[in-house]
Protein backbone atom coordinates (compact mmCIF):
# COMPACT_ATOMS: atom_id res chain seq x y z
CA UNK A 1 0.00 0.00 0.00
CA UNK A 2 2.63 1.98 1.15
CA UNK A 3 5.30 3.97 -1.26
CA UNK A 4 7.73 4.67 1.68
CA UNK A 5 7.09 5.47 5.25
CA UNK A 6 8.38 8.85 4.42
CA UNK A 7 6.22 9.20 1.23
CA UNK A 8 2.92 7.98 2.59
CA UNK A 9 0.66 6.19 -0.51
CA UNK A 10 0.19 7.11 -4.02
CA UNK A 11 -3.19 5.85 -4.23
CA UNK A 12 -5.45 8.55 -4.69
CA UNK A 13 -8.40 6.40 -3.31
CA UNK A 14 -6.72 5.61 -0.61
CA UNK A 15 -6.07 9.19 0.62
CA UNK A 16 -9.75 10.49 -0.76
CA UNK A 17 -10.80 7.95 1.67
CA UNK A 18 -8.82 8.40 4.43
CA UNK A 19 -9.42 12.49 4.07
CA UNK A 20 -13.03 12.07 3.88
CA UNK A 21 -13.09 9.51 7.60
CA UNK A 22 -10.64 12.04 8.92
CA UNK A 23 -13.33 15.68 8.18
CA UNK A 24 -16.18 13.88 8.39
CA UNK A 25 -14.75 12.42 12.44
CA UNK A 26 -13.22 16.09 12.72
CA UNK A 27 -16.53 17.87 12.14
CA UNK A 28 -18.46 15.81 14.32
CA UNK A 29 -16.11 16.22 17.33
CA UNK A 30 -15.91 19.87 16.92
CA UNK A 31 -19.44 20.63 16.54
CA UNK A 32 -20.11 18.69 19.44
CA UNK A 33 -17.38 20.32 21.56
CA UNK A 34 -18.86 23.89 20.21
CA UNK A 35 -22.10 23.84 21.12
CA UNK A 36 -21.39 24.15 24.13
CA UNK A 37 -19.67 26.88 23.55
CA UNK A 38 -22.37 28.75 21.25
CA UNK A 39 -24.77 27.58 23.95
CA UNK A 40 -22.93 28.75 26.86
CA UNK A 41 -23.75 32.31 26.99
CA UNK A 42 -27.05 31.89 26.04
CA UNK A 43 -28.47 29.34 27.47
CA UNK A 44 -26.42 27.36 30.28
CA UNK A 45 -25.95 31.34 32.00
CA UNK A 46 -29.18 31.59 32.65
CA UNK A 47 -30.74 27.72 33.03
CA UNK A 48 -27.90 26.26 34.76
CA UNK A 49 -26.08 29.41 37.05
CA UNK A 50 -28.42 31.52 37.92
CA UNK A 51 -27.57 34.69 39.98
CA UNK A 52 -28.94 37.93 40.23
CA UNK A 53 -25.41 39.13 38.44
CA UNK A 54 -25.77 38.45 34.43
CA UNK A 55 -21.84 39.17 33.76
CA UNK A 56 -21.31 36.37 37.25
CA UNK A 57 -23.48 34.03 35.46
CA UNK A 58 -21.89 34.23 32.06
CA UNK A 59 -18.45 33.63 33.86
CA UNK A 60 -20.00 30.39 35.71
CA UNK A 61 -20.95 29.32 32.11
CA UNK A 62 -17.89 30.01 30.21
CA UNK A 63 -15.86 28.49 33.77
CA UNK A 64 -17.03 25.13 32.60
CA UNK A 65 -16.96 25.76 28.99
CA UNK A 66 -13.21 26.50 30.03
CA UNK A 67 -12.93 23.13 31.82
CA UNK A 68 -13.24 21.09 28.61
CA UNK A 69 -10.08 22.44 27.33
CA UNK A 70 -8.23 21.74 30.97
CA UNK A 71 -9.11 18.03 29.97
CA UNK A 72 -8.20 18.08 26.33
CA UNK A 73 -4.68 17.48 27.40
CA UNK A 74 -5.47 13.93 29.88
CA UNK A 75 -7.40 12.93 26.70
CA UNK A 76 -4.42 13.88 24.50
CA UNK A 77 -1.67 12.01 26.54
CA UNK A 78 -4.72 8.75 27.13
CA UNK A 79 -5.01 8.62 23.54
CA UNK A 80 -1.75 9.67 22.28
CA UNK A 81 0.07 7.21 24.40
CA UNK A 82 -1.96 3.70 23.34
CA UNK A 83 -2.29 5.88 19.57
CA UNK A 84 1.71 5.55 19.94
CA UNK A 85 1.24 2.43 20.74
CA UNK A 86 -1.58 0.29 19.46
CA UNK A 87 -2.29 2.56 16.47
CA UNK A 88 -4.35 5.67 15.46
CA UNK A 89 -7.61 4.25 14.30
CA UNK A 90 -8.98 2.19 17.27
CA UNK A 91 -7.84 5.54 19.21
CA UNK A 92 -10.03 7.09 17.01
CA UNK A 93 -13.01 4.81 16.86
CA UNK A 94 -13.03 5.78 21.20
CA UNK A 95 -12.84 9.03 20.94
CA UNK A 96 -15.42 9.57 18.58
CA UNK A 97 -18.06 7.59 21.41
CA UNK A 98 -17.09 9.30 24.10
CA UNK A 99 -17.65 12.52 22.71
CA UNK A 100 -20.98 11.53 20.85
CA UNK A 101 -22.29 9.90 24.25
CA UNK A 102 -21.46 13.20 26.08
CA UNK A 103 -22.83 15.67 24.18
CA UNK A 104 -26.32 13.59 23.50
CA UNK A 105 -26.37 13.35 27.58
CA UNK A 106 -25.96 17.01 27.96
CA UNK A 107 -29.30 17.27 25.81
CA UNK A 108 -31.23 15.78 28.27
CA UNK A 109 -29.76 17.22 31.80
CA UNK A 110 -32.34 18.87 34.09
CA UNK A 111 -31.95 22.62 34.80
CA UNK A 112 -30.97 24.36 37.99
CA UNK A 113 -34.57 25.37 38.93
CA UNK A 114 -35.08 21.30 38.55
CA UNK A 115 -32.81 19.58 40.18
CA UNK A 116 -30.61 22.59 42.01
CA UNK A 117 -27.06 22.16 42.60
CA UNK A 118 -27.05 19.03 40.96
CA UNK A 119 -27.50 20.45 37.37
CA UNK A 120 -24.55 22.15 36.86
CA UNK A 121 -22.28 19.16 38.94
CA UNK A 122 -23.87 16.88 36.05
CA UNK A 123 -22.89 19.34 32.73
CA UNK A 124 -19.34 20.08 34.37
CA UNK A 125 -18.92 16.17 34.24
CA UNK A 126 -20.16 15.77 30.91
CA UNK A 127 -17.94 18.67 29.70
CA UNK A 128 -14.68 16.83 31.37
CA UNK A 129 -15.87 13.81 29.28
CA UNK A 130 -16.43 15.84 26.10
CA UNK A 131 -12.50 17.57 26.53
CA UNK A 132 -11.04 14.07 27.48
CA UNK A 133 -12.83 12.69 24.24
CA UNK A 134 -11.77 15.85 21.58
CA UNK A 135 -8.51 15.88 23.17
CA UNK A 136 -7.41 12.28 21.57
CA UNK A 137 -9.26 13.04 18.71
CA UNK A 138 -7.81 15.81 16.97
CA UNK A 139 -4.06 14.08 16.75
CA UNK A 140 -5.39 11.12 15.44
CA UNK A 141 -7.65 12.99 12.65
CA UNK A 142 -4.74 14.92 11.42
CA UNK A 143 -1.98 12.15 11.77
CA UNK A 144 -3.83 10.26 9.60
CA UNK A 145 -4.60 12.84 6.47
CA UNK A 146 -0.30 13.48 7.72
CA UNK A 147 1.03 10.27 7.47
CA UNK A 148 -0.88 9.02 4.32
CA UNK A 149 0.25 11.80 2.22
CA UNK A 150 3.13 12.23 -0.04
CA UNK A 151 5.95 14.39 1.65
CA UNK A 152 5.38 17.32 -0.18
CA UNK A 153 1.60 17.35 -0.34
CA UNK A 154 1.75 17.10 3.78
CA UNK A 155 0.53 20.72 4.41
CA UNK A 156 -2.28 20.59 1.57
CA UNK A 157 -3.40 16.91 2.95
CA UNK A 158 -3.12 17.79 7.18
CA UNK A 159 -4.99 20.59 6.57
CA UNK A 160 -8.26 18.77 5.33
CA UNK A 161 -9.08 17.75 8.32
CA UNK A 162 -8.55 21.02 9.93
CA UNK A 163 -12.06 21.79 7.56
CA UNK A 164 -13.69 20.08 10.36
CA UNK A 165 -13.56 23.24 12.75
CA UNK A 166 -15.51 25.23 10.44
CA UNK A 167 -17.99 22.41 9.51
CA UNK A 168 -18.25 21.20 13.04
CA UNK A 169 -18.63 25.55 13.89
CA UNK A 170 -20.98 25.81 11.46
CA UNK A 171 -23.24 23.39 11.95
CA UNK A 172 -23.78 24.15 15.96
CA UNK A 173 -24.36 27.42 15.06
CA UNK A 174 -26.45 27.13 12.25
CA UNK A 175 -28.19 24.19 14.36
CA UNK A 176 -28.90 26.64 17.11
CA UNK A 177 -29.55 29.60 15.49
CA UNK A 178 -32.06 28.15 12.92
CA UNK A 179 -33.77 26.69 16.78
CA UNK A 180 -33.94 30.18 17.74
CA UNK A 181 -35.45 31.56 14.45
CA UNK A 182 -37.93 29.18 14.04
CA UNK A 183 -38.94 29.08 18.41
CA UNK A 184 -40.09 31.71 20.20
CA UNK A 185 -37.36 32.44 22.91
CA UNK A 186 -39.46 30.59 25.72
CA UNK A 187 -39.83 27.32 23.75
CA UNK A 188 -35.79 27.64 22.64
CA UNK A 189 -34.98 28.01 26.39
CA UNK A 190 -37.26 25.81 27.47
CA UNK A 191 -36.30 22.81 24.93
CA UNK A 192 -35.73 23.84 21.96
CA UNK A 193 -31.81 24.04 22.69
CA UNK A 194 -31.91 20.59 23.51
CA UNK A 195 -32.56 19.08 20.24
CA UNK A 196 -29.29 20.49 18.87
CA UNK A 197 -27.15 18.76 21.35
CA UNK A 198 -29.27 15.34 20.89
CA UNK A 199 -28.69 15.16 16.86
CA UNK A 200 -25.11 14.10 18.04
CA UNK A 201 -26.52 11.15 18.65
CA UNK A 202 -27.66 10.53 14.73
CA UNK A 203 -24.42 12.26 13.67
CA UNK A 204 -22.17 9.45 15.83
CA UNK A 205 -23.33 6.46 14.17
CA UNK A 206 -22.84 7.89 10.59
CA UNK A 207 -19.22 8.60 11.89
CA UNK A 208 -18.64 5.36 13.76
CA UNK A 209 -19.53 3.71 10.09
CA UNK A 210 -17.05 5.53 7.93
CA UNK A 211 -14.27 5.32 10.78
CA UNK A 212 -14.23 1.79 10.81
CA UNK A 213 -13.55 0.68 7.51
CA UNK A 214 -10.42 2.90 7.16
CA UNK A 215 -6.79 0.96 7.81
CA UNK A 216 -4.12 1.82 9.88
CA UNK A 217 -1.52 4.02 8.57
CA UNK A 218 1.61 3.34 6.35
CA UNK A 219 4.15 4.93 8.62
CA UNK A 220 2.92 3.49 11.96
CA UNK A 221 2.50 -0.29 10.56
CA UNK A 222 5.72 0.11 9.60
CA UNK A 223 6.83 0.81 13.28
CA UNK A 224 4.32 -1.84 14.45
CA UNK A 225 5.73 -4.47 11.83
CA UNK A 226 9.35 -3.62 13.54
CA UNK A 227 8.22 -3.79 17.29
CA UNK A 228 9.71 -0.53 17.38
CA UNK A 229 6.85 1.41 19.47
CA UNK A 230 7.97 3.17 22.53
CA UNK A 231 7.85 1.70 25.69
CA UNK A 232 6.67 5.32 27.50
CA UNK A 233 5.86 7.77 24.47
CA UNK A 234 5.11 11.11 26.67
CA UNK A 235 8.60 10.32 28.40
CA UNK A 236 10.03 9.77 25.17
CA UNK A 237 8.57 13.05 23.54
CA UNK A 238 9.96 14.96 27.20
CA UNK A 239 13.24 13.49 26.64
CA UNK A 240 13.86 13.82 23.07
CA UNK A 241 11.54 17.20 21.86
CA UNK A 242 12.17 19.50 24.76
CA UNK A 243 12.23 22.26 23.04
CA UNK A 244 10.05 21.33 19.76
CA UNK A 245 6.94 21.36 22.72
CA UNK A 246 7.93 24.56 24.51
CA UNK A 247 7.87 26.10 20.59
CA UNK A 248 5.16 24.18 19.60
CA UNK A 249 2.70 25.54 22.91
CA UNK A 250 3.71 29.08 22.33
CA UNK A 251 2.75 29.12 18.32
CA UNK A 252 -0.84 27.67 19.31
CA UNK A 253 -1.20 30.75 21.42
CA UNK A 254 -2.50 33.08 18.46
CA UNK A 255 -4.94 30.44 17.63
CA UNK A 256 -6.48 29.54 20.48
CA UNK A 257 -7.07 32.96 21.33
CA UNK A 258 -8.29 34.24 18.05
CA UNK A 259 -10.79 31.48 17.46
CA UNK A 260 -12.39 31.76 20.55
CA UNK A 261 -12.36 35.76 20.57
CA UNK A 262 -14.38 35.58 17.06
CA UNK A 263 -15.80 32.43 17.20
CA UNK A 264 -17.02 32.18 20.89
CA UNK A 265 -17.38 35.56 22.52
CA UNK A 266 -17.98 37.41 19.69
CA UNK A 267 -21.35 36.22 19.79
CA UNK A 268 -22.42 37.24 23.68
CA UNK A 269 -20.37 40.85 22.82
CA UNK A 270 -22.72 41.01 19.62
CA UNK A 271 -25.66 40.52 21.15
CA UNK A 272 -25.02 42.47 24.87
CA UNK A 273 -23.14 44.94 23.58
CA UNK A 274 -23.94 45.77 20.21
CA UNK A 275 -27.83 44.57 20.58
CA UNK A 276 -28.15 42.79 17.44
CA UNK A 277 -29.95 39.47 17.74
CA UNK A 278 -29.07 36.03 18.57
CA UNK A 279 -29.84 34.98 15.10
CA UNK A 280 -27.91 37.68 13.41
CA UNK A 281 -24.97 37.15 15.62
CA UNK A 282 -24.82 33.54 14.44
CA UNK A 283 -25.06 34.34 10.93
CA UNK A 284 -22.03 36.22 11.16
CA UNK A 285 -20.18 33.11 12.49
CA UNK A 286 -21.59 30.54 10.00
CA UNK A 287 -20.80 32.57 7.06
CA UNK A 288 -17.26 33.02 8.61
CA UNK A 289 -16.92 29.00 9.02
CA UNK A 290 -18.27 28.82 5.47
CA UNK A 291 -15.64 30.46 4.18
CA UNK A 292 -12.92 29.04 5.98
CA UNK A 293 -13.97 25.53 4.47
CA UNK A 294 -12.56 26.96 1.31
CA UNK A 295 -9.64 29.10 2.73
CA UNK A 296 -8.18 26.48 4.92
CA UNK A 297 -6.99 24.27 2.08
CA UNK A 298 -5.69 27.00 0.03
CA UNK A 299 -3.74 28.08 2.94
CA UNK A 300 -2.63 24.46 3.14
CA UNK A 301 -1.58 24.43 -0.31
CA UNK A 302 0.39 27.09 -0.14
CA UNK A 303 2.19 25.66 3.26
CA UNK A 304 3.66 23.28 1.13
CA UNK A 305 5.46 26.05 -0.97
CA UNK A 306 6.19 28.67 0.93
CA UNK A 307 6.79 26.63 4.73
CA UNK A 308 4.95 25.67 7.15
CA UNK A 309 6.87 27.90 9.67
CA UNK A 310 6.92 30.93 7.46
CA UNK A 311 3.32 31.23 7.11
CA UNK A 312 2.41 30.53 10.65
CA UNK A 313 5.05 33.41 11.59
CA UNK A 314 3.16 36.17 9.29
CA UNK A 315 -0.14 34.52 9.73
CA UNK A 316 0.36 35.31 13.33
CA UNK A 317 1.18 38.97 12.85
CA UNK A 318 -1.50 39.43 10.81
CA UNK A 319 -4.27 38.03 12.94
CA UNK A 320 -2.97 39.94 15.93
CA UNK A 321 -3.47 42.74 13.79
CA UNK A 322 -6.45 42.76 12.29
CA UNK A 323 -8.82 42.22 15.82
CA UNK A 324 -8.31 45.96 16.15
CA UNK A 325 -10.04 46.97 12.56
CA UNK A 326 -12.33 43.83 13.29
CA UNK A 327 -13.70 45.70 16.43
CA UNK A 328 -13.73 48.99 15.41
CA UNK A 329 -16.29 48.01 12.58
CA UNK A 330 -18.49 46.19 15.12
CA UNK A 331 -18.19 49.16 17.78
CA UNK A 332 -19.62 51.71 15.24
CA UNK A 333 -21.53 49.93 13.02
CA UNK A 334 -24.67 51.18 14.78
CA UNK A 335 -26.56 47.90 14.05
CA UNK A 336 -25.35 47.55 10.02
CA UNK A 337 -25.16 43.98 9.75
CA UNK A 338 -23.24 44.33 6.82
CA UNK A 339 -20.38 46.04 8.83
CA UNK A 340 -20.65 43.48 11.21
CA UNK A 341 -20.47 40.77 9.14
CA UNK A 342 -17.51 41.54 7.27
CA UNK A 343 -15.79 42.66 10.71
CA UNK A 344 -16.14 38.88 11.20
CA UNK A 345 -15.79 36.91 7.67
CA UNK A 346 -12.80 38.53 6.74
CA UNK A 347 -10.82 38.18 9.93
CA UNK A 348 -12.24 34.83 10.84
CA UNK A 349 -12.79 33.49 7.71
CA UNK A 350 -10.07 34.35 5.84
CA UNK A 351 -7.12 35.36 7.58
CA UNK A 352 -7.23 32.88 10.55
CA UNK A 353 -6.83 29.98 8.08
CA UNK A 354 -3.29 31.11 7.37
CA UNK A 355 -2.91 30.05 10.91
CA UNK A 356 -4.90 26.91 10.87
CA UNK A 357 -3.96 25.75 8.16
CA UNK A 358 -0.54 24.95 8.19
CA UNK A 359 -0.70 24.43 11.71
CA UNK A 360 -1.44 20.82 12.18
CA UNK A 361 1.64 19.94 9.67
CA UNK A 362 3.93 22.49 11.40
CA UNK A 363 3.35 20.41 14.61
CA UNK A 364 3.69 16.97 13.25
CA UNK A 365 7.01 18.41 11.27
CA UNK A 366 7.88 18.08 15.41
CA UNK A 367 8.09 14.75 16.08
CA UNK A 368 9.02 11.11 14.44
CA UNK A 369 6.01 8.92 14.39
CA UNK A 370 6.86 6.85 17.20
CA UNK A 371 5.86 9.82 19.51
CA UNK A 372 3.75 12.21 16.91
CA UNK A 373 0.01 11.00 18.23
CA UNK A 374 1.77 12.35 21.78
CA UNK A 375 3.15 15.24 20.81
CA UNK A 376 0.89 16.82 18.64
CA UNK A 377 -2.05 16.20 20.75
CA UNK A 378 0.24 17.58 23.71
CA UNK A 379 1.24 20.19 22.18
CA UNK A 380 -2.45 21.59 20.82
CA UNK A 381 -4.37 20.25 24.11
CA UNK A 382 -1.79 21.56 27.11
CA UNK A 383 -1.42 24.83 25.46
CA UNK A 384 -5.48 24.86 24.90
CA UNK A 385 -6.17 25.93 28.23
CA UNK A 386 -4.67 29.07 28.29
CA UNK A 387 -4.74 29.80 24.54
CA UNK A 388 -8.19 28.80 24.47
CA UNK A 389 -9.90 27.56 26.97
CA UNK A 390 -9.75 30.77 29.64
CA UNK A 391 -9.83 33.59 26.56
CA UNK A 392 -13.87 34.04 26.82
CA UNK A 393 -13.63 34.98 30.92
CA UNK A 394 -10.45 37.06 29.98
CA UNK A 395 -12.57 38.63 27.42
CA UNK A 396 -15.50 39.32 29.12
CA UNK A 397 -13.32 41.05 32.04
CA UNK A 398 -11.27 43.41 29.94
CA UNK A 399 -14.55 44.06 28.33
CA UNK A 400 -16.19 45.24 31.74
CA UNK A 401 -12.91 46.58 33.00
CA UNK A 402 -12.52 49.12 29.77
CA UNK A 403 -15.84 49.96 30.32
CA UNK A 404 -17.65 48.23 27.89
CA UNK A 405 -14.82 48.88 25.11
CA UNK A 406 -13.10 46.42 22.89
CA UNK A 407 -9.83 47.40 23.04
CA UNK A 408 -7.93 45.51 25.84
CA UNK A 409 -9.60 42.36 24.13
CA UNK A 410 -7.80 43.09 20.66
CA UNK A 411 -3.95 44.52 22.62
CA UNK A 412 -4.52 41.10 24.34
CA UNK A 413 -5.11 38.76 20.91
CA UNK A 414 -1.83 41.17 19.76
CA UNK A 415 0.11 39.86 22.30
CA UNK A 416 -0.91 36.23 21.63
CA UNK A 417 -0.10 37.45 17.57
CA UNK A 418 3.49 38.62 18.77
CA UNK A 419 4.14 35.08 21.29
CA UNK A 420 3.18 32.92 18.54
CA UNK A 421 4.88 34.80 15.49
CA UNK A 422 8.48 34.60 17.43
CA UNK A 423 7.69 30.89 18.26
CA UNK A 424 7.02 30.24 14.68
CA UNK A 425 10.61 31.92 14.01
CA UNK A 426 12.15 29.78 16.22
CA UNK A 427 10.74 26.26 14.32
CA UNK A 428 11.71 27.93 11.07
CA UNK A 429 15.16 28.28 12.60
CA UNK A 430 15.26 24.84 13.27
CA UNK A 431 14.01 23.54 10.10
CA UNK A 432 15.96 21.08 7.66
CA UNK A 433 16.27 22.69 4.30
CA UNK A 434 13.76 20.07 2.71
CA UNK A 435 10.93 20.40 0.81
CA UNK A 436 8.08 21.27 3.56
CA UNK A 437 9.99 22.50 6.11
CA UNK A 438 10.65 19.18 7.65
CA UNK A 439 12.12 19.64 11.19
CA UNK A 440 15.89 17.71 11.63
CA UNK A 441 14.77 15.14 14.52
CA UNK A 442 16.87 13.12 16.69
CA UNK A 443 17.19 9.75 15.84
CA UNK A 444 14.70 7.24 17.54
CA UNK A 445 15.93 5.40 20.67
CA UNK A 446 13.94 1.99 20.74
Amino acid sequence: MANSTDQGTTDPRVIRKVVTSAIVGATIEWYDFFLYGVVAGIVFNKLYFPTADPLISTLLAYTTFAVGFVTRPLGGVIFGHFGDKIGRKSMLVITLMIMGVATFLIGLVPTYAQIGIGAPILLLLLRVAQGIGLGGEWGGAVLMAYEYAPKEKRGFYASLPQIGLALGLFMASGVVGLLSWGLTDEQFMSWGWRVAFLLSGLMVAVGMFIRLHVKETPEFAAIKERNAETAIPFMDMIRRYPGNVLKGMGARYIDGVFFNVFGVFSITYLTTTIKITRSEALIGVMAAAIVMCFSIPIFGYLSDKMGRARMYMWGSIITGLVSFPAFWLMSTSNGNMMMIWLATIIPFGILYAMVYAPEAALFCDLFDAKVRYTGISFVYQFSGIFASGITPIIATALLKLNDGQPWMICAYVLFAGLVSAWCAHLIRKGEAHQPGGQMNLKPART
